[in-house]
């Protein structure tokens, strides 16, 4: 018997190759939920810690932000409601990225947690990044790819969701 075949006791090589697909299959989506959950926290953060940003005019505001890409924005009218509160929408999108970052980090409603940085992503693709030529150099259509395999599949390793979970089954 080679070394390469399944022996009874389950040591052989392809027994080891075959645990380590396994074991590398279950934690394949967890490098994604690390980043998309840092990202997204630390965005939310330089937000809240950048008093430029919250301001309705001036360099580097929300307000001037959205005034300037509102005519090339693919829905003109979502940044129109945004700048009916240029301040309130900032402090939106930032406590949203930072719960949707810690939701997507803890694993907590991990699938709420992605559907919110989908949209998160949905809302700044249609209206920050749309007019980028190609579209490939945005952004933020790259995140939106990204949040789907966590939104169809959730956090299943090294999650509050699978605590939650196990806890439920318990007796």
């Amino acid at each position: 018997m080679s070394e390469y075949t399944n022996r009874p006791g389950g040591t052989g090589l392809k027994d080891r190759v075959d645990a380590w697909k396994a074991t590398a299959s279950r934690y394949a989506l967890l490098p994604l939920r690390i980043f998309l959950g840092v990202t997204f926290v630390y965005a939310g953060l330089d937000k809240l810690t950048d008093p430029a940003f919250f301001a309705d005019s001036g360099a580097g505001s929300i307000g001037d932000t959205m005034r300037g890409v509102r005519d090339s924005s693919a829905i003109p009218a979502l940044v129109d409601l945004a700048l009916h509160s240029p301040t309130g929408f900032g402090y939106a999108i930032a406590f949203g990225e930072i719960a949707v970052g810690l939701g997507t980090l803890l694993g907590l409603f991990a699938r709420v947690a992605a559907l919110g940085g989908a949209l998160i992503s949905l809302s700044l693709w249609l209206t920050v990044s749309w007019q980028v030529e190609p579209y490939y150099l945005g952004n933020d259509l790259a995140y939106l790819m990204a949040w789907l395999p966590l939104l169809l599949a959730g956090a299943q390793v090294l999650s509050a969701d699978r605590l939650l979970a196990e806890r439920r089954r318990m007796p």
